[in-house]
């Protein structure tokens, strides 16, 4: 990893729960919705948070900090990723998590919102000590997953090596392997086809059935894309494939512009040679914040929460913003783009695809019974086209933005199950 790759990240100026209860109260006003259910679903259901220590390869131990939480479980178990990063705290964890109810519920899964975390930067971490804190985090939240409880998946700083050491600290927990307690594992150990590029796929669907709505031609777009992990590369190849060009990709180093466009295939493979995009041949050197500056037609932010705000927002020249990430625009950036006329694609459809493929994986481990690629690729392609169209109905339903409409159709469909299922005992 370069020494650029490793600077420190810069302290988080908004609160990413304060933006989820923000959106919630948002798109609850327009529906309505009881006070007793709003009450309920304005709150996480349950929170765990652990401290444990790790022993790293010099002999030392080190403490860390980590994270579980159930936001929701009145549609099913709980779901939600694992994020390894420095910024990782609780509010942090009870906004994914909620907005991780709300998306379970707009692709229609049979799934509430969770998710974990721990605060580290993973690659500060030899791979002896990545093992180590990953089988002590899973064996301090283990009292808060399982396969009919609460199912893992690869997040922010973690991948599907992480996956497989958390599935096999379950196992030899209870005595026998247990592949459904996570997903996004490799697949010699029960991991589906298509799950690595499955939210990547995912946000290039609903990229194409959105952008007519911004008047944007992908034959002709520019693309300008924030991250370029396993979300951000993925959606950059789908979309450099349906014709797009990609101008401009930052990671937590730099970045890069062309204005010829940019090979998505031969930045990965840069930037797996070097641990950042920076440097790479026939591109410019562009600084992270210069992003915002681009012109571009397709904006995609797929790295953290609160990136765009309103200290950015007019800056931002894209048509149309495609949310790879999970609450990548703050309330007020999405009140300036809003009257700048800009298509906002929220995360809780845009970046869907990703859970979609974990639910079908979980199904998969469940009957020990597999399905080929094409077979994911299809159903994930019915779900996510199916889904988008039922987000834009319920905005015009109710004349609101499609982030709006997408939270509605979400919260509606949770709200249904908590008062069908009534408040015990």
């Amino acid at each position: 990893m370069s020494q650029q790759a490793r600077r420190a990240v810069p302290p988080r100026q908004v609160n990413p729960f304060e933006v989820a209860l923000r959106q919630f109260h948002t798109a609850a006003d327009h529906l309505h919705l009881d006070d007793g259910v709003r009450e309920v679903l304005s709150h996480c259901k349950r929170e765990l948070s652990v401290n444990f220590p790790v022993q790293m390869d010099d002999g030392s131990v080190k403490m860390f900090n980590g994270y579980r939480v159930h936001h929701s479980l009145h549609r099913g178990p709980a779901k939600g990723g694992v994020r390894y990063h420095p910024h990782v705290d609780l509010d942090d964890v009870r906004a994914l998590a909620m907005w991780m109810t709300w998306k379970c519920a707009v692709v229609g899964l049979p799934f509430g919102g969770a998710k974990g975390g721990v605060a580290c930067d993973p690659r500060m971490l030899s791979t002896g000590e990545l093992e180590n804190l990953t089988r002590r985090f899973t064996s301090e939240i283990q009292i808060m997953i399982g396969p009919q409880y609460d199912i893992p998946a690869p997040d922010v700083g973690t991948n599907a090596q992480v996956m497989a050491w958390m599935m096999d600290t379950y196992s030899m927990n209870v005595g026998h392997s247990v592949p459904a307690v996570v997903t996004g594992k490799p697949l010699a150990i029960g991991g589906s086809a298509g799950r690595k590029e499955a939210t990547g796929r995912g946000a290039s669907i609903v990229t194409r059935e959105a952008a007519p709505m911004a008047g944007v031609r992908l034959d002709r777009a520019r693309v300008a894309l924030q991250g370029w992990g396993n979300v951000g590369s993925a959606l950059g190849q789908f979309l450099h494939e349906m014709g797009c060009r990609i101008v401009a990709v930052t990671d937590a180093a730099g970045g890069v512009y062309s204005d010829h466009g940019i090979d998505p295939a031969n930045l990965t493979r840069y930037q797996e040679e070097t641990g950042s995009v920076v440097g790479f041949p026939n591109a410019d050197r562009l600084d992270r914040e210069e992003l915002w500056d681009v012109d571009c037609d397709i904006l995609a932010p797929c790295a953290l929460s609160s990136v765009i705000t309103r200290h950015n927002a007019d800056r931002v020249r894209a048509k149309m913003i495609v949310e790879g990430a999970n609450g990548p625009t703050t309330p007020d950036a999405d009140e300036v783009l809003r009257e700048r006329g800009v298509l906002i694609v929220p995360d809780v459809i845009a970046n869907a695809g990703g859970v979609t493929v974990s639910y079908f994986e979980w199904v998969q481990d469940l009957q020990a019974f597999f399905w080929d690629e094409d077979e994911i690729n299809r159903r994930l392609e019915q779900i996510m086209v199916r889904s988008f169209e039922a987000v834009v109905a319920e905005a015009e339903t109710y004349k609101v933005d499609l982030r709006t409409g997408a939270q509605m159709l979400g919260i509606s469909r949770v709200a249904e199950a908590l008062t069908l299922r009534g408040i015990f005992p």
